[in-house]
C-alpha cells in the first residue's frame, strides 16, 4: 500500500463544524497547497469535491454522506480502519449520495480484517445510495483507442491507454445497501470500475444487499482478489467493454429471495468483436444461486455473451437452473482457441450443466472435477472471508 502526504485532521471534539484541510510535508511543518477552495470536512455533512493537491483523511468514527463526494484529478481520500461512511436518507430534489473517484484521483481504503471500513446507509435496504465508483485511464472498447467515454453514473470520463493506471488501494471494505436506480439504463452498482488500471489494488471487498450488480467492470485492466458478493438483486459479478484482469478467490451467493446471474459477462453489446476484447482470468470461484426458490428466467451461474472471452479455473456452481450458458457467435468463436474455457468445474444441484454450446465443442469449452474447491471451501464460506464480512 502506497503512502501519501499526511493531512492535518482537527476532530474538534467530534463536532460537525467545518474543518478546513491543508496538506503538509510533515506533521510539524504544515503548508497550505490549495488555500482557495479547500475541502471542508463536516462529520455530519460529508460531501463535495476533493481537488488537486488536497488529501482528506477520515480518521475514526462515523461520517454522514449527505450528497455526492467526488475525488477529482490530483485529489486523495484516505479512510482509516473501522471508519463508517453512512449515507443519509435522501428525498426528492436532493443529491444522490455516492462516492466517486475521477481520473487522476485516488482513494485509499485502509481497512483491516478486525476493523473493516464500512460504506452503508441509514436505511438498511437495497437501493438506499449510489455506492463507490472508480474511473481510471485504462482502455475500454466503448471509446476509440486512447479516447475516453462517460460513465453511466456520476458522468465522469474514463478510459484511455494507461494500462497500469493507479486509482489507489481498496482493502477490507464492506459496501452495503447500494444500487440507486435513475432508470432501467442508469443504475448504480455496489463497486463500479470504469477503465480502472492494474496499478489499483482491489482486495477483500464485499458488496451486500444492493439493488443492482455487486461488482461491475467497464473495461480496464484492474486485478482483484478476495471478493464477496452476497444478496445483490441483479448479478453478483458483471463485466463488459473489454475488461482484462487477473483475479483470484471470488465468492458469490444470492439471497433475499431474488437475484439473477452469478456472473453476467459481456464484451460489447453494440459491437461484439470490439477491441480490446473482454478476457479476464478467474481462479477459485464459487457461485451459489437460489435453486427452486426463484422462478426468474436468468438463473444461470455464468452467462457468457456478446463476444466475451475468459479463462475460469476451479469453479463451484450450486443451485442454478443452468450452470454455464454461452450466447452469440462472437462468443462461441473463442471456444477452441484457448481464449474461452472453464476448467475444473463442480456442479451441485444444477438442472442443466451447459447451454448454447454444440456437442462437438463441449470438451473444448469446459471440464468437470468433483474435487473443485472454488473460492476455498466449496459452497461453504471460505476461511479468507470470515471475520470481516456480514450476512454469511
Amino acid at each position: 500500500m502506497k503512502k501519501s502526504i499526511s493531512t492535518l485532521l482537527l476532530l474538534a471534539a467530534m463536532s460537525s463544524s467545518a474543518v478546513v484541510f491543508t496538506t503538509s510535508c510533515s506533521d510539524k511543518d504544515p503548508i497550505t497547497e490549495n488555500p482557495t477552495g479547500s475541502f471542508e470536512l463536516k462529520r455530519d455533512d460529508f460531501k463535495g469535491e476533493i481537488r488537486s493537491g488536497e488529501h482528506v483523511t477520515l480518521e475514526s468514527g462515523v461520517y454522514k454522506l449527505t450528497g455526492q463526494l467526488v475525488v477529482r484529478d490530483g485529489g486523495k481520500l484516505t479512510i482509516k480502519p473501522g471508519v463508517i461512511v453512512e449515507a443519509t436518507t435522501f428525498v426528492a430534489g436532493q443529491e444522490i449520495r455516492y462516492i466517486a473517484v475521477a481520473q487522476g484521483g485516488q482513494i485509499f481504503v485502509e481497512g483491516t480484517k478486525d476493523k473493516p471500513v464500512v460504506m452503508t446507509s441509514t436505511a438498511k435496504v437495497p437501493q438506499s445510495w449510489g455506492g463507490l465508483v472508480l474511473c481510471g485511464k485504462a482502455p475500454t472498447n466503448r471509446a476509440a483507442a486512447g479516447q475516453t467515454a462517460s460513465s453511466e453514473v456520476a458522468e465522469l470520463a474514463y478510459g484511455g491507454s494507461v494500462l497500469n493506471d493507479n486509482s489507489g488501494s481498496v482493502r477490507y471494505l464492506q459496501i452495503l445497501y447500494s444500487g440507486y436506480s435513475y432508470n432501467n439504463e442508469k443504475e448504480f452498482n455496489g463497486l463500479s470500475m470504469f477503465g480502472v488500471g492494474s496499478g489499483t489494488t482491489i482486495e477483500y471487498v464485499q458488496v451486500h444487499e444492493g439493488s443492482d450488480d455487486g461488482f461491475e467492470w467497464f473495461g480496464g485492466t484492474v486485478n482483484t482478489k478476495y471478493l464477496v458478493s452476497t444478496s445483490n438483486e441483479d448479478d453478483q459479478f458483471d463485466w463488459t467493454e473489454g475488461w482484462n484482469g487477473s483475479n483470484e478467490n471470488w465468492y458469490g451467493k444470492e439471497g433475499l429471495g431474488r437475484g439473477n446471474r452469478g456472473i453476467e459477462a459481456d464484451n460489447n453489446g453494440d459491437n461484439h468483436t470490439a477491441t480490446p476484447v473482454s478476457s479476464p482470468t478467474i481462479k477459485n470461484l464459487t457461485l451459489i444461486g437460489l435453486a427452486d426458490s426463484f422462478n426468474g428466467t436468468e438463473q444461470q451461474g455464468i452467462k457468457l455473451r456478446v463476444g466475451t472471452a475468459g479463462i475460469l479455473e476451479n469453479v463451484v456452481l450450486s443451485n442454478w437452473k443452468v450452470g454455464l450458458d454461452v450466447q452469440h457467435d462472437a462468443t462461441l468463436a473463442h471456444i477452441g482457441t484457448d481464449k474461452l474455457k472453464v476448467s475444473k468445474v463442480k456442479f451441485d444441484n444444477v438442472d442443466q450443466k451447459v447451454a448454447g454450446v454444440s456437442e462437438a465443442n463441449l470438451s473444448k469449452f469446459y471440464s468437470e472435477d468433483n474435487t473443485a474447491t472454488g473460492a476455498g471451501a466449496g459452497t461453504a464460506t471460505p476461511e479468507w472471508a470470515k471475520g470481516w464480512t456480514v450476512g454469511l
